[in-house]
Formats: C-alpha cells, sequence, structure tokens
C-alpha cells in the first residue's frame, strides 16, 4: 500500500475522489510516505470510528491498521486530506449528502427532532433549531425589544423594518457566537430564526393575530420579504448571516383554543390562492426563505405538517421550495393524538407520512419512531435521507458546522447587543408605528405651558405590556407614563392614578408588609445550584420588597447562585390584617410549587416564555399562615415576579375625585398580551384561549372613560392592543384616539413625543377596525366573503389603510403611462401629493386595483403604498410601476392568479375607504 491509508471504499468517497484534483492529492500523500491518517468507513459495522474522532494508521511494516486517539488524528489532520463532508471548497449540498452516508438510521433520526442530539462519532455537535425573533432576539437573555410585528406593519415602511431586522440580525449572530464559545447550544441560542408569522389577520378576535403583518396579502408580502432579507444576509455572503422561517403554513389563523384538532375542512380555491398563499409564495420565491413551518389544524382532512396539497404539490412542486419543512411543535403528536386530530394511529405512521409529505423537522419527538416506520415498511430509508441532507445543508450554510473563525458574521461584536445604537432603531421603529384614529378639532398635539396632566388607565404605567410576545427582556423600558412625564414642562403637573384595572371591577392592594421571617419583613430566601434541596445551601438571602427576579443579562437571582440548573425557596409567615381572599399573584418562567402550613396548594410551570398566572385563598384576619415557594430552574431565561394581596373593588367617583384639578385626562387602556395570545388559559368576560370573543374595549374601561366625560373631563385615550379595537363609543367620549399597538422598549418615548407634537404621526392601519362583533362573521368560516376591508360591504369604524396627521394632504387625479396594455406589458402610474398644512409630514400613499365586473372577487386590493416625506406646502409625485404581479388577478378557468385580460380601476389615496381614493380605468386587453 505504499506506506500510505487505505482510503474509503465507499461508492460516494471514490466520486469525490475523482471529482477533485488528483495530482494535487497524491503529491500531498507521497509527501507523508509511511504515515497518513485515514478515514476508512466500514458501513456494514457503523461501530468502526470515523474521521473525528479516531482515525486508523497503517504500518507497512506489519500490514496491519492501528487505532489512534482523537489528539493525535488532531495533530497530523492539518497535513492531510479531509473528508468530503470537511472540505469547504464544496458546495453545502455536497458535504451534506456525503455526511449523510455516513450516518446510522438512529442517528439520522436524532438530527431530525428540533433538539437535534450529537453524533459524537463525526464530530458533529448538538444543534437546538428553536429560536425566536419576532421582533428582537427572544428568550435569550437581554436583547433590544422592538414593537409587535403588528405595529411594525402600521408604518408601511419596508426599508424601516429591514433595519429593525438587521439589528435583529446583528444581536442573533454576537448571542450565538458568545454562547458557543461558552459551550452552550441550548434552545433559544441557535441560528435559525422562526419567523416571521405571515398569516393572514383574517379576523380580529385571533389571538395570535398580533404577530402578523395585518390583513392584506400584499402589505404581510412585502413586510415578510424584508424581515427575511434583513435577517440571513445578502446572497453573495459565503455563509448565511441566519434562516429566517415563513411560519404557519399556510391556512391558520384561530381559533387557538381548538388549533389542534380543528379542520379548515372546505376553502374555494380562489380564497385560498389570493388570501393565504401570497405571502408565504413571496417569501419563497422573492426572499429565498430557508425555513417553512406548517401549521397544527388541518386542512381539507389532513393535518397542515402531513397535507400533500400544502406542503408537496404547491410549496415543493409548483414554488420549488428546496429549503426546510419545520412541523409547529407538537404538531406531529397531533396526527395520533385521541384528542387532536387523532389521524393516524401511532407516531410511526404520523411520523413516515409527514416526511413523506416534506416535513423534514420535528419540533417534538414523535420523530423518535421513524427506526419503527422503516422497519414496518411505512417509509424507506432514502426518503429519510432526503430530509437529513436538507437539514445538514442548512446548517453548512450557516457555518453551524464549522469553526467560528471560518464565520465571518462570527466577528459581529458582543457589544451591538441592546446598544444605544439599536435603542434608536426602536424608537425609530416606535415613531413611525404611531397611529393617529381620531383628533375632534385638532385636540393634538397638547401645548405645555401650565397644564395639569391626569395620565390613567391599567396601561400607562406597564413596561411588561410594552414587550408584545415573544419577546426579549430589554435593559430599559419607558413606559407611557414616563414617556409623558418626561415631554411635560417645568411648569406643567402630572397626576397619576389608574383608576381600574384591564378586565376586572378589582385593583390589587400589595399585602407583602404583611410577610416576616425571625421578626423581619420580608421573605428568607435560600439557593442552590442544584435541583436537590437536601444539599446545603450555596446562598441564602433576605427577600423585603416584592420579588423582581430575572437571570436576563446574565443577572443571578443572588450572589452565588448560577444563571441554569438552580432552585430556590422563599419563606415567610404572613398574617394578614383582614379577612377575605388572598390573590398570590406571578408573572414567572420556571416550576413553582406554592405551600401554605406544610401542603402543595398550586404549582406552575412554564419553560416556553414567562406566563402570569395566580393562586386565590381565604384567609381570617389575624391568623397566621406559613408560605413557601419553591422555585426550579427549567430553560432559557429564570424569572420570578411575585406579590401577593387583596383586589379591592375599583372606586370610579373616588378616583374621578382625585383628577379633578386636571385640565386634560390621558387614558391609556386597551388590552394586553397576557389576554391575547398564543394558546393562553386565561378565563376572562371577553377572552378565551388567547382569543377573544368580542372585540370591544372592556366594559370596566369604556365606564371609567364614560364617567369623565361626565365630569366634564377632556379625554385623549391611547389604546394598546395587538388587534383590532371596537371603540365606537370612545370616538364620542374622548377628544383623540392614539393606536399605540404594543410599542416596545421605547414605545413610551414615541407615545409622549406624538401626543405633545415633537413627531407627527404617520402610521396606518394593517387591519380594518370594526364598530363591533356584529360585523364579523362566524370566527371558524374561513371563506373571505365579508372579511377585512377586501370583502366587507358594512362601512367600519376605522377603514384599513386609516390614520391621521397634524398636517393635511391633497391628492391630484392619477395618470397611467397607457391606458390599454397587453397582458405582458407594464404601466406606470403617477400622482401628485401636496402636504396642504402648516408642517411638514409623512403619508402613505396607497395603491389599489379593482375589478368592477367581477361580483366575487375583493372590493379593492392594495397593490403598491410607498411612506413619503413632504414639507409644508410642497408637491410629490408618487410613481408606481404596475406589472404582472402588481395587476395579476384570479382567473377561474385556470385556477391561477395571473394577469388577466379585462376591464379594471386602479386608485390611490391615503386610506382604503372610497372617499378617501381617486381612480383611473385601466385595460388588459
Amino acid at each position: 500500500m505504499n506506506g500510505y491509508v487505505q482510503e474509503c471504499r465507499s461508492a460516494r468517497v471514490q466520486k469525490y475522489k475523482s471529482a477533485r484534483v488528483r495530482e494535487d492529492k497524491h503529491t500531498k500523500v507521497q509527501k507523508r510516505k509511511h504515515i497518513s491518517v485515514g478515514s476508512k468507513y466500514d458501513e456494514t459495522n457503523p461501530d468502526v470510528p470515523l474521521w473525528g474522532i479516531r482515525g486508523l494508521i497503517y504500518n507497512h511494516m506489519t500490514s496491519k491498521f492501528l487505532t489512534l486517539p482523537l489528539v493525535f488524528v488532531a495533530m497530523v489532520a492539518g497535513a492531510q486530506t479531509v473528508q468530503p463532508w470537511q472540505d469547504k471548497t464544496l458546495s453545502s449540498t455536497e458535504r451534506a449528502t456525503d455526511l449523510t452516508g455516513r450516518l446510522t438510521l438512529e442517528e439520522k433520526t436524532l438530527l431530525m427532532m428540533d433538539a437535534s442530539r450529537p453524533v459524537e462519532r463525526l464530530g458533529i455537535q448538538a444543534y437546538n433549531w428553536w429560536n425566536e425573533a419576532l421582533h428582537g432576539v427572544a428568550r435569550a437573555g437581554v436583547a433590544t425589544v422592538f414593537p409587535q410585528p403588528i405595529g411594525m406593519a402600521a408604518s408601511f415602511n419596508t426599508g424601516a423594518v429591514s433595519r429593525v431586522f438587521e439589528a435583529v440580525s446583528d444581536e442573533a449572530r454576537a448571542k450565538n457566537t458568545r454562547f458557543i464559545e461558552e459551550g452552550s447550544r441550548l434552545r433559544y441560542q441557535g441560528l435559525t430564526m422562526w419567523t416571521p408569522t405571515v398569516n393572514i389577520f383574517r379576523d380580529p378576535r385571533w389571538g395570535r393575530g398580533i404577530e402578523t403583518y395585518g390583513e392584506d396579502p400584499w402589505l404581510a408580502s412585502a413586510m415578510g420579504v424584508a424581515v427575511v432579507k434583513a435577517l440571513q444576509g445578502p446572497d453573495t455572503a459565503k455563509y448565511n448571516k441566519l434562516h429566517a422561517c415563513a411560519k404557519h403554513f399556510a391556512v391558520h389563523s384561530g381559533p387557538e383554543w381548538n388549533r389542534h384538532s380543528f379542520d379548515v375542512a372546505s376553502l374555494p380555491a380562489r380564497d385560498l390562492h389570493e388570501t393565504y398563499l401570497p405571502a408565504f409564495e413571496a417569501l419563497v420565491k422573492d426572499a429565498k426563505v430557508r425555513e417553512v413551518m406548517c401549521a397544527y389544524n388541518r386542512f381539507e382532512g389532513a393535518p397542515c405538517c402531513g397535507s400533500n396539497k400544502l406542503l408537496t404539490r404547491i410549496l415543493r412542486q409548483q414554488w420549488g421550495f428546496d429549503g426546510i419543512v419545520v412541523a409547529d411543535c407538537g404538531a406531529i403528536a397531533d396526527f395520533y393524538k385521541p384528542n387532536a386530530h387523532a389521524t393516524h394511529p401511532d407516531a410511526a405512521s404520523a411520523s413516515a407520512d409527514a416526511v413523506l409529505m416534506g416535513t423534514d423537522l420535528d419540533c417534538g419527538s414523535s420523530y423518535r419512531a421513524l427506526k419503527e416506520s422503516v422497519n414496518r415498511g411505512l417509509i424507506d430509508e432514502k426518503e429519510i435521507d432526503r430530509s437529513v441532507v436538507r437539514l445538514l445543508k442548512a446548517r453548512f450554510d450557516l457555518g453551524e458546522m464549522d469553526n467560528l473563525s471560518d464565520v465571518s458574521w462570527s466577528a459581529i461584536p458582543y457589544r451591538v447587543v441592546a446598544s444605544a445604537q439599536h435603542d434608536s432603531i426602536a424608537l425609530m421603529m416606535a415613531r413611525q408605528s404611531m397611529t393617529l384614529l381620531h383628533n375632534r378639532n385638532n385636540f393634538l398635539p397638547l401645548k405645555t405651558g401650565g397644564l395639569t396632566i391626569a395620565v390613567m388607565g391599567p396601561n400607562a404605567n406597564d413596561s411588561v405590556m410594552q414587550w408584545g410576545n415573544y419577546n426579549g427582556t430589554p435593559p430599559h423600558t419607558v413606559t407611557i407614563l414616563q414617556g409623558i412625564r418626561a415631554m411635560m414642562g417645568n411648569d406643567d403637573s402630572l397626576i397619576y392614578e389608574p383608576g381600574c384595572d384591564l378586565v376586572e371591577r378589582t385593583l390589587m392592594q400589595s399585602a407583602f408588609n404583611h410577610c416576616t421571617h425571625n421578626g423581619r419583613q420580608g421573605f428568607a430566601a435560600r439557593y442552590w445550584n442544584s435541583p436537590d434541596r437536601t444539599l446545603s445551601p450555596v446562598a441564602q438571602a433576605e427577600v423585603a420588597s416584592p420579588f423582581r427576579f430575572c437571570t436576563s443579562g446574565a443577572t443571578v437571582f443572588a450572589p452565588g447562585v448560577n444563571l441554569t440548573g438552580f432552585a430556590a425557596s422563599y419563606s415567610a409567615s404572613f398574617t394578614p390584617q383582614q379577612s377575605g381572599e388572598v390573590i398570590f399573584d406571578l408573572f414567572y418562567c420556571g416550576q413553582i410549587k406554592l405551600w401554605v402550613n406544610g401542603n402543595e396548594v398550586k404549582s406552575f410551570r412554564s419553560n416556553h416564555g414567562s406566563r402570569k398566572g395566580n393562586y386565590k385563598m381565604p384567609v381570617s384576619a389575624g391568623e397566621t399562615y406559613e408560605l413557601q415557594l419553591d422555585f426550579d430552574y427549567t430553560m432559557g431565561d429564570a424569572q420570578l415576579n411575585f406579590d401577593l394581596g387583596f383586589k379591592e373593588p375599583i372606586d370610579m367617583a373616588a378616583s374621578i375625585e382625585r383628577v379633578r384639578d386636571a385640565d386634560i385626562v390621558v387614558f391609556v387602556g386597551g388590552i394586553s398580551p397576557s389576554l391575547e395570545g398564543e394558546e393562553m388559559g386565561v378565563s376572562l368576560p371577553g377572552f378565551k384561549g388567547g382569543d377573544r370573543t368580542d372585540i370591544e374595549l372592556p366594559a370596566v374601561q369604556r365606564e371609567l372613560i364614560a364617567a369623565l366625560r361626565r365630569a366634564g373631563k377632556k379625554v385623549v385615550m391611547v389604546n394598546c392592543s395587538g388587534s383590532p379595537m371596537g371603540l365606537a363609543p370612545e370616538v364620542e367620549a374622548c377628544e383623540a384616539i392614539l393606536q399605540a399597538w404594543y410599542p416596545g422598549q421605547a414605545g413610551g418615548t414615541a407615545v409622549g413625543e406624538t401626543l405633545f407634537g415633537h413627531i407627527n404621526p404617520a402610521g396606518r392601519l394593517p387591519v380594518t377596525f370594526y364598530r363591533d362583533t356584529t360585523q364579523l362573521p362566524d370566527f371558524e368560516d374561513y371563506h373571505m366573503q365579508g372579511r377585512t376591508y377586501r370583502f366587507m360591504q358594512q362601512k367600519p369604524l376605522f377603514p384599513f389603510g386609516h390614520g391621521l396627521s397634524y398636517t393635511t394632504f391633497h391628492y391630484g387625479r392619477p395618470t397611467l403611462s397607457h391606458k390599454r396594455i397587453n397582458r405582458n406589458q407594464c404601466v406606470t402610474l403617477s400622482v401628485a401629493v401636496t402636504n396642504t398644512g402648516t408642517r411638514d409630514g409623512h403619508e402613505v400613499v396607497q395603491l389599489y386595483l379593482s375589478k368592477p365586473d367581477d361580483t366575487e372577487g375583493p372590493v379593492r386590493t392594495l397593490r403598491a403604498f410607498e411612506r413619503v416625506h413632504i414639507p409644508a406646502g410642497q408637491t410629490v409625485t408618487v410613481t408606481f410601476d404596475l406589472g404582472e404581479k402588481e395587476l395579476q388577478w384570479w382567473d377561474d378557468a385556470s385556477q391561477t392568479m395571473r394577469m388577466l385580460p379585462g376591464k379594471y380601476v386602479v386608485q390611490t389615496g391615503g386610506s382604503s375607504s372610497t372617499e378617501a381614493l381617486k381612480e383611473i380605468p385601466l385595460t388588459i386587453r
């Protein structure tokens, strides 16, 4: 054998050898003469170690192979030809294909779950695919928190959204590098970000609509494409910056409470292709998104993650998607769970069908059964190989399988995380999201100078509300109360009076000061760096005020306590001074057990972000109750906020009396992410499982605003919500209404600046604000008739695209470069927009298309928009180039969206309202 190692005899590597420049390889081998590290792989014996763990050396004197330890292999490897999958000059597909061929079936299945196991014999590291970046890096410690996506959609500014997600991708890369350097590869630490959510917000009751970019397919597409491109980085880079994920494919928008069993049993092909698919198609074709997440529910009888129509025929075959399809978490288990879809008898059959339909990655553990699936003949191993190649290719494309030093993105410094520069971007985005809905007689902006303002409402001083959901933890949040205070002059005065809760007719009065230990106020705390409480504590402390613990930003619960894997116990004697029902109020991420007098009375657990929880217990005045709160770390950032007290009935008359000297009341109300969101346990009037059962402002807030009005107060409402609110009575009772969404860490500053005129609002509604629930079709009906501005026949409270300014704009008559075009032609529309007011401002110029003779199609549908700055008194001419994409329409004959001959109307203006639009006819021949 001439003293060098026998080459691997697999056909795959033989093919690789022939493809390489043999002369260079031969020269290197001859220089090593008698010794060389080999890479023999016996496919019949998977226990034979491979490159990266052990090597084989051939001794020409004894004609035997000797096994070498990894250390020696590493010493010699630098001078030796690498295996194909290690060769960085090969394409990621070639590397992934080679590596897949070296894996056993069991190893392949372990790589097909979100918490992918390492393959130590090949040197493949563990990788956790689950990471979140909905509006900032989420659940991984300190990070910049930008406005919720629905608020960013209100900016109608794809450039601003790109700036946000370029900052997000910088923080995500910097965090990943830090985690890898620390040897950590846990959930929320990887490079595959499961965002954006581009489902159509078809019904305002859907709790997860707050994660979307609105109700319009064109707007959702444009925003989603901007997100994906900013996250993934330029196509020309050797490695992708991150991988984005379009979710949840495809006909999915509530309800939350039955999403694991719900079936969109029938849907017109037109609704599917005209409304539910366009944003996903744009992300696949225009943005080259690298992942698509299939949804929980069924579509036409089949679970979305096992839908031949959605995943095979449309996504793979028609659109040519060659990236990864990941199942929403637990979605494969829904195939066979009796309380879910129950379309399959067991995990083996469910997993086989999901992979055959194209679902590569299981967020869960059902794919453990794939080995059984192969043994039972339900699937061929080559079908599994197809998915494994896609998964490994993605890891190679990200550089995750190579050294950090090979990947230029790893050089992004950690100081970008939650930096001042990114805070300024968060403020920019919050400013652009501010949407002025109502302004009677130009009541806003407010003027300072001897003004007394009362700030009221449940959201006025709530920083957590501003963070939205799927969020990180900012180093600092400016609440709306703080933002208003910062805008007031030295001779102005401010009164803060909450007045009411979000929904309930009580307010929490803390009784924490009635808890003692060893004669001192508060709780005694003990900590262990292990879940084993029989060990001696590593730290002991006293907690004299309501708990506010969080490990975000590497902040430990107490000195000497680890950031992960720790446990804590807090104990005190509680002697209430009044009888009644005490409330134990928690905001937590981890596992909690509450003990009273030695008995466990309640447990809580969350490892999927922080959640609210409470426990109610009757107590008697003067009686002592021994309390113990046990906390155990689960994953991600640990959090424990805790207080206890009594909820007392609100007294509106007393609250109004306390603000009697106020010239203006700013009421900051609405709802919060603790009420609307993903599959929540909330059970309050108007809310069910994260969704809403009605869309009006909660009754207690409505009553307080009406009482303030009767007391003669001028009320400005700031509405915080991630979904449309029925605010018809508030339009009558309030001088102005500002929609602030969930505005992120800088939201308070943006609200204050808007109210006092430091910025001129230009946000526009990405969703229709209906008058009330009576204007809505049945929530579970996915047909589009009667839904959103595109199909609604009634007059809404505020139309899609609506938003006021502190100046006024006048639209000239639009003109077209051609009034008649052929199907392969483009046309240019021009419209002059004049700022007729006295202030500079931004206007969102919107272009809609309609086809008058199509009685079953949309009334109009957005096909272009541009946010433009127009100085006071000046005119700007805005032009739109309209081609095949902008002018496509539903063709019933071919069952496709295409440029269809016929007569159309092109409309331009400042909202989707008929009164706001000017139109011009267009004929396509």
